[in-house]
């Protein structure tokens, strides 16, 4: 049987050949919208665990996706204006068009989007905290570089490549379906096969020494 790390690997390639506009439009927004990295990953597990409860076909995704950077500035401790989302958004399918005037027309989405951040919350029924795997990935990565021949890791971008492929981890639902742990894992791993960088062989593979049994 295919280790579960294993399978999250193997997932991570399929989900990065899916659909990326929604959950580009998420990264976008936080970028222009100056979040951090948890933040906007926040906005996308809201966004995939809402449609993972409920049909596409049902709400507006642009809508919904808006409501999700919304909320997950407030999760995270980051808040952002919704003017500010929604100027962004707007920019985002109208390039190089004027902010929106406070019309009614702005009023009445800045409504839907504050309603539309309820409907997720009962949704997802408040649970809306979750845990990533930005901090496993770094203390992996810190962990086999002190292990590498220093020449190898300087000369290959393993880390780099290990932070891009956890962010593309987050155009799919494959980060509500797989464990920070085995996620930060499969990243990591496939970015050192990517690169031929060998690690040293000892007792156990040298992904076993991260895995802590659950109790």
């Amino acid at each position: 049987m295919l280790n579960t790390w294993y399978r999250c690997a193997v997932s991570m390639l399929i989900c990065v050949i899916e659909s990326f506009e929604m959950s580009f439009l998420l990264r976008c927004s936080g970028v222009k919208l100056g979040m951090r990295s948890v933040p906007v990953a926040t906005a996308c597990v809201l966004y995939h665990h809402f449609f993972d409860r409920v049909s596409m076909h049902a709400y507006e995704p642009y809508l919904v996706a808006m409501s999700c950077v919304y909320l997950a500035g407030k999760v995270e401790e980051q808040h952002i204006r919704t003017r500010d989302i929604i100027n962004v958004s707007h920019r985002y399918f109208n390039s190089g068009s004027a902010p929106l005037e406070c019309d009614k027309e702005f009023w009445d989405l800045r409504d839907s989007v504050v309603q539309c951040e309820l409907l997720i919350l009962r949704q997802l029924n408040f649970h809306v905290s979750f845990e990533h795997p930005h901090k496993y990935l770094l203390h992996y990565l810190l962990s086999v570089k002190s292990i590498v021949n220093r020449h190898a890791w300087s000369r290959t971008p393993v880390a780099e490549t290990s932070w891009a492929l956890l962010r593309d981890c987050y155009h799919g639902v494959m980060c509500i379906r797989h464990t920070p742990q085995h996620i930060a894992i499969a990243t990591l791993y496939l970015a050192l096969n990517s690169y031929g960088v060998e690690l040293p062989v000892g007792e156990k593979e040298w992904w076993q020494t991260f895995m802590v049994p659950r109790g």
